[in-house]
């Protein structure tokens, strides 16, 4: 797709990668840049520091910043904001609900993700993303807020009286802590984002978790080798691939769907010497001269922490090269981690230029979701082929013990709501054309009349947790357990209204069977329904599965997207 023109949403886009793709986008002249980073004063040194590189640029570069996990009320220009979040019970709450609960628009609309990307959020104008390359290391903000730390606190708290814990209080911040609900929740409010403001493209880059290595990974900050935390971090980052891939194979959304993931350490962004910080914050000067060495045989001597050691004046200054989201390394730590053999590296301008490729329709072999859908196993003409012996044999047994509809076991409920009441039709009806005779009073009463006679039928629907509503709307058939809410969301509706939109539906699929049986004879429809694949098109008889996956693929449109 081109460039030019459109509206581009960086997110991470203060880091090395998302500086780097910012420069190699500014040439294709967006109409707009948009700069999102966590902090704001990181936002505003990028937007500074690409519009002085770019001072000629017709692009129109804007900061935006916060945390893209959180609401938008929740955000502090001057911190970090999780940490209040959680501090606080009231906003901790709503936090675990956002993450747990239901999705809504309430919740959507309050992300701050969900109005970066639709130009909602403060000085966007209104004006969505067409393109949105996320250089956003999710996995590492969601892994490492590490619930094996979590878990341990809460074995010590469950050492004190009961009545010394706050357990509401420890069960919220555990929910909160949880990896994948988190993942989850981020990607539902991504897609449905970009649906809303009609991306045109999403890039995502990634991350392996482990710079490419494998579980023999050295650099664990000291854990257990290999490190809980760093797998965890590697098992978000591939879950989220496949969530990107599934995205991919969505109708409705994005046009492009690609990840770019880079499997070596990312450097570099600036080599100097000057203080060296961990956490934005520099390391304090300690000296212990020998003569105040202390007992090594003493525990107390040994904890992590304490009051040892002389601070000086000043801070750690030295030689350094910035590596980006790791840090700052130490010439001796850059040329370890880079040697052959251990994690090697690979330069941001690199993954840009890939990334900017992939959106401008080049194929440069590196985009993750095309690997996969080139290595994964789709259907297959022997299984299509075999599906024909399956039904036949099915039809056989239910010739002799009668119709096998559905039994709740696939789900969801509606499911098997659309079977059963295409399944009253057949019994009342027989045929496509049939049910269209009744006006929808007339066909609401007939199938009233079917499940009330007929205590076996009635009974296979109300035993699955499948509730049946009558005709007048206001009584319903029903067993020990209900499936679902409400009768679109899974009861069998015999009411008028819902018989006239099968009606509708019939009267459809009737015209669709009669336009594929004649005229075009090629490959060009897919003949979903047997009738128009069959060349029958006077054999009208309704099929129960045939008919609600046509449902399925026409109306709902849950088809599949990729073949």
């Amino acid at each position: 797709m081109d460039i030019q023109g459109k509206h581009v949403l960086i997110l991470g886009g203060y880091g090395l990668v998302g500086r780097a793709v910012a420069r190699e986008m500014l040439p294709h002249h967006p109409a707009r840049l948009v700069i999102a980073s966590l902090r704001k004063f990181e936002a505003e040194e990028a937007v500074a520091q690409l519009q002085a590189e770019f001072p000629d640029s017709p692009t129109q570069i804007l900061p935006a910043w916060g945390d893209v996990f959180l609401r938008v009320e929740w955000q502090r220009e001057d911190t970090l904001p999780r940490k209040a979040v959680l501090a606080n019970p009231e906003t901790r709450r709503q936090l675990v609900d956002d993450i747990l609960g239901s999705l809504n628009d309430e919740i959507l609309e309050a992300s701050l993700l969900y109005q970066l990307i639709t130009g909602t959020w403060g000085n966007l104008g209104g004006l969505p993303a067409h393109i949105v390359v996320d250089c956003m290391n999710t996995a590492t903000v969601v892994a490492y807020q590490d619930v094996y730390t979590t878990a341990r606190h809460l074995k010590g708290q469950m050492e004190k009286p009961q009545a010394e814990v706050d357990w509401r209080d420890e069960v919220e911040r555990l929910l909160a802590s949880l990896y994948i609900p988190q993942l989850v929740r981020h990607v539902q409010i991504l897609h449905a984002a970009m649906k809303r403001a009609g991306t045109q493209a999403y890039i995502k880059v990634g991350t392996s978790g482990t710079g490419g290595m494998g579980l023999n990974i050295p650099y664990t900050h000291g854990e257990e080798k290999p490190s809980r935390v760093l797998m965890s971090k590697a098992a978000v980052a591939g879950a989220q691939t496949l969530l990107t891939f599934l995205m991919a194979r969505t109708p409705d959304g994005p046009t492009v769907v690609k990840e770019i993931k880079p499997t070596a350490m990312i450097g570099w962004k600036q080599i100097g010497y000057g203080p060296i910080k961990r956490h934005g914050k520099p390391y304090a000067l300690y000296d212990c001269p020998p003569d105040q060495a202390v007992d090594a045989t003493n525990p107390a001597n040994l904890v992590r922490e304490g009051p040892f050691g002389q601070q000086q004046e000043g801070t750690l200054e030295a030689v350094y090269i910035n590596t980006g989201e790791n840090g700052l390394f130490a010439a001796g730590e850059y040329a370890m981690i880079t040697a052959l053999g251990q994690m090697e590296s690979v330069t941001a301008e690199e993954i840009a230029q890939n990334v900017v490729l992939e959106i401008l329709g080049g194929n440069t072999g590196k985009d993750v979701v095309a690997a996969l859908d080139a290595a994964t196993m789709g259907p297959t003409y022997r299984a299509a082929y075999l599906r024909e012996a399956a039904l036949n044999r099915l039809h056989q047994l239910e010739a002799e013990y009668g119709e096998s509809v559905a039994f709740e076991i696939l789900g969801p409920p509606r499911l098997s709501k659309l079977l059963f009441e295409a399944f009253l039709l057949k019994q009342a009806y027989g045929t496509l054309d049939k049910a269209l005779e009744p006006t929808p009073e007339e066909a609401a009463a007939t199938l009233e009349a079917l499940v009330t006679t007929d205590a076996g039928l009635r009974q296979k629907i109300i035993s699955i947790g499948i509730p049946i509503l009558l005709a007048d709307g206001k009584r319903l058939l029903r067993g020990p357990v209900i499936k679902a809410d409400t009768a679109d969301q899974g009861w069998v509706d015999l009411t008028p209204a819902n018989l006239a939109h099968w009606q509708t539906r019939l009267r459809r699929l009737l015209e669709e069977i009669h336009q594929q049986s004649s005229g075009d004879t090629s490959s060009r429809y897919d003949r979903i329904y047997p009738a128009a694949r069959e060349w029958q098109p006077h054999d009208l008889t309704l099929r129960v599965g045939e008919l609600v996956a046509w449902v399925l693929n026409t109306e709902e449109r849950g088809f599949r997207f990729k073949r």
